[in-house]
């Protein structure tokens, strides 16, 4: 997972981008399905996009610093954002609204993959029950 960091009205040090990629990396493990065969031929190039920042330059207290996400999954591009006094605390904001997100879409998938396979269950099931009245009908005509 790549995960590309835009620093906005702040300066971005070394610090604080190994904390941001530290923090956004426990994201890939809600994601490590979207990485297998069974969804894709080859290993998809997820791709989160952060901005932090401070909303304006002159204003000191108050909710100052924000931070933005954008993760791009097969189908949807999840996005949150977040605002607070604390520029990390943003940051665990957004965090943690990617994880509920991620975490609903994977469910979703997994919903809808269930569905299909109980309607097919259903089919075979139908189609089976189809043949056996066949069976009987050929088996009371021959008497």
């Amino acid at each position: 997972m790549r995960i590309n960091i835009k620093a906005t009205n702040i300066k971005l040090d070394e610090a604080l981008k190994v904390w941001v990629e530290k923090k956004i990396g426990e994201i890939e493990k809600f994601l490590v399905d979207f990485g297998s065969r069974e969804y894709f031929k080859e290993k998809p190039n997820l791709e989160v996009k952060i901005e932090i920042g401070k909303t304006t330059r002159h204003h000191l207290k108050g909710e100052v610093f924000r931070a933005e996400a954008q993760l791009h999954l097969p189908k949807q591009t999840i996005r949150t954002e977040a605002i607070s006094e604390d520029l990390r605390d943003a940051i665990c904001q957004v965090k943690d609204e990617l994880q509920r997100e991620v975490k609903k879409y994977k469910g979703k998938r997994i919903a809808r993959a269930r569905r299909w396979a109980r309607k097919v269950k259903e089919l075979t099931r139908a189609h089976r029950v189809l043949l056996r009245k066949d069976k009987l009908l050929r088996f009371f005509k021959r008497r």
